[in-house]
């Protein structure tokens, strides 16, 4: 067999026949398959019911724009969720997440329209949005943010600015948790690291101010930007401490006096045994327990970087970074060597960018004063950098603003709107203050000598600043009154304070000054006298200047009036404290002004609220003395019913306290209460009305406000319900009073002849005041008392005319039916004690003089007096006279068809007198 042959068997050509399929082959793959379709209706109908904008766009249609490669399309993402999110604001809440965490990412975004769209929907979304609600995706928000300020793009750092402002506004507290991270990306945006040959044996790199060419504003422009938000941002971290402070007026750690709220103790209660008197030694709400343990704060737990600036290691490394930093912004922005050192001129972004550098200080050194070792921390402050701030800071102090001079002639108008708007936006007052009050820091009572230089240019400065009369606001007075306190505690001899006080009071002196002003002038003179009340006797030497500004409060609380409460209200606690402390000079001057301030028409008790009249009336309580017509005043004040009737029965009680009825063992003060005007002041109260309101009261006729009846000579006038109440309220701590007169019966002879003069033989008396006669004449009555006819006669046709008035109101009248219980009680108390005023008010029921509709009204008292279990016997004793009334009835009801009411008048006779029942049953009539 040939080659050819062999080679033909191996490779053999199959022959395929015409009408039969082609054989598979062994590895031919199988690509059949087969197809199901998916059924999703519920998710179909869930994106129909999704709220749409304008464009017909959902939120998830909007959200997946987003990641869109175009920036027009992301940008009009962003306007359609602003459009969407605000006509249908609880989309928010349902998709809370993905709009954040889409919102966040384009912080970073290259387009600057888009990235200008993303901060004002952040900055809408932050007004709906509340925090509680945003914490759980806060972190990426803070990352996205510290990516966009550590980015490469200068456009990008500008705008996470922007977006820092809006966080800062809507969430410091969320926003300062981060605050290590956030801190050093401030300081890269102004700053780069580099290498210092001094330094390079500890490989130790420092930080130096970046110069970037390529940016749209100067380098001093966007380090005043960011020097800016770095100052919001400490500032939120300060507000946030758990500590707060006032900036200037700012309470030290060592200070145990500081003014608390005093506690409310009810004396009632103690005086029954009723509740203890727990004693706190702090002299605030809680006990303060004296222990040598020391709890241990979370912060000591938690790792460094979660600590923050509250831990003394990282706010002492962030000090060592900025600061350096800080000063080279300074001496950036500083005057030329060759200007003048007093009055050096600035010009408006210098002063600015040299504003934030001493706010930035400022604060910083207020967190200092936020940890435990105070006194290392600024030790270590003054050793590092006090040095460097008296060269650089106090070389050309104090600074002042340079106006520019432009030659183009303007409008008058618009020159002075542009000065206006230049002296608010630019404050060198402000910075002078902020650079003392640094300065004042670093400087002790030790240091004194070795800082009198620079301390005298500070004091000669704020001295000349509270004097020369120029209009302050509050914030210039809060920095200016920290630092005027931080020199008197420096140097606190009288010497060098008496300048600073009288200076301050100077300011005092201004007229109209701003409330947020005159508060921080009052708490500031408040402190100094506090402080200088703590001094010993020995070594006391009380200012003039505080002593006259003393002596000013009483006339300028009297002169305020209701114009400001809250400044009222400030006035009271200085001189409360001050008159506690018994100091001469407020007090004379409280004594001369009281008539005024306890005034009961225009006075200031009257006009203020409830609260700052339970002060002014503890004030009574430390006047030198307590004249007669102060005591009128007083007693005017009690029964108008201007202040409450509980307020009233403490300025009763006071002033029994400083009577010689008190009971106190030794001589507290010498004749601070004349006994006879306090009895007028007791008298005049229980009456309720003047002697003018009563005679004015003489010419009422008629209904509804009087009730008159043909068997009683005295008229009653119906107060209102509102006075009757108080004026009841106020009888009953007058009765009380009287009642601990040791003599009783001198003390009723008293009231007899206050009544006999004052009330008997007036035609009218109005309700209140014949129900407390009674109420009084039931506390003191003894044995011992003997009582004058015209007494009896006047206390008989009270009674009588105060009975027939309950037994003839209407069941609709709601306001006179609250009275009938109190008047009631008053009748039946005065007529049992008085066998003799109820003989004389049943032999004035002289029936023949009256007409034929109160007939009834006699007949029902009479069955009222017989039911009565206190006045039984005594009903049996007059059985004559009720016996003669009941024919002088009947005599007038002969020949009529008799009646349903006599019948029950025979009946009670009957059974209650005509049988002479030996042993009265203790019935209390309900009528």
């Amino acid at each position: 067999m040939t080659k050819k042959r062999k080679r033909q068997e191996d490779f053999q050509k199959v022959k395929l026949k015409v009408g039969k399929k082609k054989p598979k082959l062994e590895n031919a793959t199988d690509t059949t398959f087969k197809t199901k379709a998916i059924q999703i209706p519920e998710q179909l109908k869930e994106d129909g019911m999704l709220p749409t904008q304008n464009r017909k766009l959902n939120i998830k249609d909007l959200l997946s724009q987003m990641h869109h490669y175009s920036p027009g399309v992301k940008h009009n993402a962003l306007l359609g969720l602003k459009e969407l999110l605000s006509q249908y604001p609880f989309v928010i809440d349902a998709h809370l997440s993905s709009i954040i965490s889409e919102v966040a990412a384009v912080f970073t975004d290259k387009d600057a329209s888009v990235r200008g769209a993303a901060v004002h929907l952040l900055q809408f979304l932050a007004s709906k949005i509340r925090a509680e609600q945003i914490a759980p995706f806060f972190p990426l928000v803070s990352a996205h943010l510290s990516s966009a300020m550590t980015h490469i793009s200068e456009g990008i750092q500008e705008d996470s600015l922007k977006v820092l402002d809006v966080l800062l506004e809507a969430y410091p507290a969320l926003l300062t948790d981060r605050s290590i991270i956030l801190l050093k990306n401030f300081v890269e945006l102004i700053s780069h690291q580099q290498l210092s040959k001094r330094l390079k044996s500890r490989d130790k790199l420092s930080w130096m101010l970046s110069v970037n060419p390529n940016r749209r504003v100067t380098s001093q422009q966007w380090r005043l930007n960011v020097l800016t938000r770095l100052k919001k941002f400490l500032q939120a971290v300060v507000d946030g401490s758990s500590d707060t402070e006032d900036e200037g007026l700012q309470e030290q750690k060592d200070n145990s006096h500081s003014v608390r709220n005093p506690i409310c103790i009810s004396w009632k209660l103690h005086a029954n045994n009723q509740q203890p008197i727990q004693l706190f030694e702090s002299g605030g709400l809680r006990p303060k327990i004296n222990s040598s343990f020391r709890l241990r704060s979370l912060t000591s737990v938690m790792d460094s970087a979660e600590k923050g600036l509250s831990s003394a290691e990282n706010l002492k490394g962030f000090i060592e970074i900025i600061i350096p930093l800080l000063i080279e912004c300074w001496i950036e922005a500083s005057p030329a060597q060759s200007a003048p050192i007093l009055g050096n001129l600035l010009e408006s972004e210098s002063q600015q960018l040299m504003q934030q550098v001493l706010s930035i200080i400022h604060l910083l050194w207020k967190l200092t004063k936020r940890h435990d070792e105070t006194y290392k921390m600024e030790l270590w402050l003054r050793m590092n950098y006090l040095v460097d701030f008296k060269h650089h800071f106090m070389r050309h102090f104090p600074y002042s603003l340079q106006d520019t001079v432009k030659h183009k002639k303007k409008d008058p108008c618009k020159s002075n709107r542009n000065c206006m708007k230049s002296s608010n936006n630019i404050d060198h007052l402000l910075l002078n203050l902020t650079l003392c009050d640094i300065m004042v820091s670093l400087a002790s009572a030790s240091t004194l000598q070795t800082d009198s230089g620079w301390l005298d240019m500070i004091r000669k400065f704020v001295t000349d600043t509270l004097q020369d009369g120029s209009k302050l606001n509050s914030k210039q007075v809060n920095r200016l009154l920290g630092v005027t306190w931080r020199l008197m505690q420096i140097q606190q001899n009288k010497v060098a304070t008496e300048p600073l006080i009288k200076a301050v009071y100077t300011l005092y002196q201004q007229r109209n000054l701003l409330f947020p002003v005159r508060t921080l002038l009052l708490k500031f003179f408040s402190r100094v006298y506090q402080k200088e009340d703590l001094r010993t006797q020995r070594i006391r030497s009380r200012s003039k200047v505080l002593s006259r500004w003393l002596a000013g409060l009483p006339q300028q609380l009297a002169l305020l009036g209701l114009r400001n409460p809250e400044l009222s209200n400030q006035l009271i606690d200085i001189i409360h404290s001050a008159a506690s402390r018994s100091n001469k000079e407020l007090l004379q001057s409280l004594q001369a002004t009281a008539a005024r301030i306890y005034d009961p028409l225009e006075g200031t008790l009257v006009l203020l609220p409830a609260e700052a009249q339970r002060r002014l009336v503890q004030l009574v309580y430390f006047l030198p003395c307590l004249p007669a017509s102060l005591l009128a005043c007083l007693s005017r004040c009690c029964i108008m019913g201007r202040m409450s009737s509980d307020l009233a029965a403490t300025l009763i009680g006071i002033l029994h306290m400083r009577s010689s009825f008190a009971g106190w063992k030794c001589q507290v003060q010498d004749n601070s209460v004349n006994d006879v005007d306090y009895f007028s002041f007791l008298f005049s109260t229980l009456i309720g009305f003047s002697r003018e309101e009563l005679t004015s009261l003489q010419g009422i006729r008629g209904k509804p406000h009087i009730s008159q009846t043909q068997l009683s000579p005295i008229r009653l006038y119906l107060t209102d319900l509102d006075q009757f109440l108080h004026h009841w309220a106020v009888t009953e701590v007058i009765c009380h009073s009287l009642s601990t007169v040791p003599s009783q019966s001198q003390c009723f002879d008293i009231l007899q002849t206050g009544i006999c003069k004052y009330l008997v033989g007036l035609v009218v008396i109005p309700d209140s005041t014949a129900g407390s006669v009674l109420c009084a004449i039931n506390k003191l009555l003894d044995q011992a008392c003997i009582i004058s006819e015209n007494l009896h006669r006047f206390l008989a046709s009270c009674c009588y005319s105060l009975l027939y008035f309950l037994l003839t109101i209407d069941r609709e009248d709601a306001e006179h039916l609250q009275k009938r219980d109190m008047l009631w009680r008053s009748c039946i108390s005065a007529l049992a004690l008085l066998p003799r005023l109820l003989r004389l008010m049943l032999q004035s029921l002289q029936v023949s003089r009256i007409c034929r509709e109160e007939l009834p009204v006699v007949a029902q008292l009479l069955r009222l007096l017989m039911q009565h279990g206190q006045l039984r016997s005594h009903m049996i004793t007059n059985e004559f006279l009720v016996q003669q009334i009941i024919k002088d009835i009947m005599t007038l009801k002969s020949g009529e068809v008799q009646e349903q009411w006599l019948t029950d008048l025979h009946y009670c006779f009957n059974i209650y007198l005509a049988s002479h029942p030996q042993t009265p049953g203790p019935i209390n009539t309900v009528y």
